[in-house]
Order: structure tokens, then sequence, then C-alpha cells
């Protein structure tokens, strides 16, 4: 391991980046929550497709905006059509495989959520089909790019309203984004 603050080759502070065993273990911790959805920064919820699915709940919630994390898979077939024009909606078309590159929506879907909450009054709903692999991952970008968050901040942030669970390949894009924000900004 590499000392407290050291640079990588690429020049990154990757001393301060935990290993994937570390970020594992921090997931692991707190009980694992049963809600459909949580309300996990101001007006940003992270949510399943039973609340994504009724019309009546998100009207209730007052959600104004909707980004999918599991667009087009099997189990979610929402769309613009499905919510008529009350709300904005954008699909990632994610799969919740370690296989799978979710790193390639981490920028676009941060700049959906940017923009949704810096609208007056709105409120906006990530979810994919259970609401802690994929819009977690989503969400937790979104934290780190918008935010500044490290990964462990953007984590410990998230876990204190809803339990997640990224799937080890999207934990790795996340730790890489981790890297990449703090070579940007120096550390």
């Amino acid at each position: 391991p590499e000392a407290q603050g050291s640079r990588g080759p690429e020049g990154a502070c990757v001393g301060d980046v935990p290993s994937l065993q570390e970020i594992e273990q921090l997931l692991s911790t707190g009980r694992p929550s049963c809600n459909h959805v949580d309300e996990v920064w101001p007006n940003l919820f992270l949510g399943d497709l039973v609340t994504a699915n009724n019309r009546f709940v998100l009207w209730k919630m007052g959600v104004t905006h909707v980004l999918n994390a599991a667009h087009g898979t099997v189990y979610s077939h929402g769309g613009q059509d499905f919510y008529g024009a009350t709300i904005d909606y954008y699909g990632v078309p994610a799969y919740d495989l370690p296989s799978f590159d979710i790193s390639q929506f981490f920028f676009s879907a941060a700049q959906f959520i940017h923009n949704a909450l810096n609208t007056p009054g709105a409120k906006i709903l990530v979810h994919c089909a259970v609401g802690i692999s994929r819009s977690a991952s989503l969400v937790l970008a979104y934290l780190m790019i918008n935010h500044h968050l490290s990964l462990v901040e953007a984590i410990q942030t998230v876990k204190e309203h809803r339990w997640i669970s990224p799937n080890r390949g999207f934990l790795k894009h996340l730790r890489n984004l981790d890297v990449q924000l703090r070579q940007k900004t120096g550390c």
C-alpha cells in the first residue's frame, strides 16, 4: 500500500483513495433498508421500480424529473410516453453486471440530476430495478462530480438515508472516477 498522499503513476493522490475491499466493507455496514424510495440529498430521491411505475405516488411526492438507470431492460420499460408532459425523463440503458461500463453515463447522468435540482421546485427520482446498484452508482457519481465529495463521503452521505450495494464492477468505475477527480483538483 502506498503512503498517505503519495502520488501514483498518473500523479493522483492514490494513497487517499481506499481500496476496493475497504469500499466494500464500508458498504456492508448498516442495515438493509426496506423502503421503495428514500430522499438521499435534498430533493433527490433514490428508489426502485415500484415507485417509478406509480405515477400517483410520484405526483404526491412532487417528482418532476425521473432518471431511469435500467432503461430498456426487461424490468423497466418506462419512458417519456409513460410519464407524459409533467415529468422530464432521462433513460440510461445500464445492466446490473460487473462487466457493464456504467462510467460512460456518469457525466451525462450527473448533468441531468444537476439541471433538475437547479430547477426551482423540482424533485428528481433516480431509480433502477431495486434502487441499490445502478441508480445508486449514478447518484454517487453525481455527488462526486457536482459536490466534490470523495467516493467515501458520497457513500456515507447516501447511506445515512438508504442502504446501497453497487456491484463490484461499478465500484471499480466509481473508484476510478474518484482518482480522476482528485487528479483534476490536485488532491
